[in-house]
């Protein structure tokens, strides 16, 4: 795997590059600006990017901006964004500009090893990894009149895990149920949020940037 990183904070930067290369990954470059991050991507072509949301100049959005452009240049290029705080309006941006292959996490989670290498191999991969602080402030925020309502309350938290990335055995494997168990809330979570089985759009992201659109809406 060939990443790329994107970081102002140089003790981050460095550390997260150490981190992975002990893990036998292959950091290929670590930038501190969207606009040599770019260049690296464009250079390196690598199979992943670790970006941060906030990058100079102004410290806003440059990292979600760089990032959305990236993906535009290289659509195969799988991105996990990180954060200090929850911002839920760039975890809606960054996933609505393409589903699959993308992550946002917080940056306290670099901290637990585990847990954030197995995201960054989920987005590698192809799949989505939100983080769980994440989801459960997006949860808690929707509005009581949205499609959400229609869920039941084990349905929510078979979403919220969907949304964090695990498959239908570790889902099973967390809530103590079987994987029958958790198909059969699926089935329902699709056919609630109307959600077809004839289209074409992978129905487990599209789940999730459902509620991830509504609670943005709220």
């Amino acid at each position: 795997m060939r990443i790329v990183i994107a970081e102002d904070d140089a003790l981050l930067r460095e550390g997260l590059a150490l981190l992975l290369r002990a893990e036998g990954l292959d950091v290929v470059a670590t930038t501190d600006s969207p606009s040599t991050f770019l260049s690296a991507v464009d250079t390196h072509k690598p199979d992943v990017a670790i970006v941060d949301v906030r990058m100079p100049p102004t410290h806003t959005d440059e990292g979600i901006v760089a990032a959305v452009e990236a993906r535009r240049r290289h659509p195969a290029l799988a991105v996990l964004v990180l954060s200090a705080y929850v911002e839920q309006a760039f975890a809606t941006d960054l996933l609505a500009a393409g589903a699959t292959g993308l992550g946002y996490m917080l940056k306290e989670r670099v901290g637990r090893v585990e847990e954030f290498l197995g995201a960054l191999h989920r987005v590698a991969d192809g799949g989505t990894a939100i983080d769980p602080e994440v989801v459960g402030q997006l949860l808690a925020r929707s509005r009581p009149d949205s499609t959400l309502s229609r869920l039941s309350p084990r349905e929510r938290d078979v979403l919220a895990l969907m949304a964090e990335g695990l498959g239908n055995t570790a889902i099973a494997e967390r809530l103590f149920v079987t994987d029958g168990a958790v198909h059969k809330h699926i089935r329902s979570i699709f056919a609630k949020l109307d959600l077809s089985p004839d289209d074409r759009a992978d129905r487990r992201v599209t789940a999730v940037l459902r509620y991830l659109e509504d609670t943005r809406a709220r």
